[in-house]
């Protein structure tokens, strides 16, 4: 063999590792740049999950307000029907307290009638019995049913004083 193939056999072993170098290189500088484009993604992705994280903080924040809130509201709603309930029960005992004395307004009035309607019969007997008297002893009927009232007497005005105003009454005057 002679001595120039050996060196044609080298260099094209050389051209061969020149070549497979080159390729290696850009297959790193791809990789390089796929894992830079990567990286930024991920980075992008931190940043988001960052930011969703906060945002769910803020929701957990503002749901237990809420419900903290929601609490408040069931404890004066349930105040309240409470209050409702103490409420209804006195009207109805004011109800029925109202009712009672109406009944006993109503039998006292129904007692006053029957007793003047007693009255006024015990009246008229004692009427016919004076005129039977008078028509037996032949005198005169005092009680014709002409008769007249006598005029009541009129109180004497008392002087009313002045009395000075104070601040906030009104002078009807």
């Amino acid at each position: 063999m002679a001595p120039s193939v050996s060196r044609t056999r080298a260099a094209a072993a050389l051209r061969m590792k020149q070549i497979a170098l080159d390729n290696q290189d850009r297959t790193i500088r791809r990789l390089r740049a796929q894992l830079a484009t990567e990286r930024r993604g991920l980075a992008a992705t931190k940043k988001e999950l960052e930011e969703t994280q906060v945002a769910l903080e803020a929701s957990h924040k503002v749901i237990a307000g809420l419900i903290e809130i929601g609490l408040s509201m069931s404890k004066k709603i349930e105040r309240m029907k409470v209050k409702k309930q103490k409420v209804r029960a006195n009207h109805v005992e004011c109800h029925q307290k109202f009712q009672a004395r109406i009944h006993e307004a109503e039998d006292s009035i129904q007692a006053q009638h029957l007793l003047i309607e007693a009255l006024v019969d015990e009246k008229d007997s004692l009427l016919q019995t004076i005129h039977g008297l008078q028509e037996a002893n032949n005198a005169p009927a005092p009680f014709d049913g002409d008769w007249e009232e006598e005029p009541e007497e009129e109180p004497a005005e008392e002087e009313i004083e002045d009395i000075p105003l104070g601040e906030g009454e009104i002078d009807d005057e």
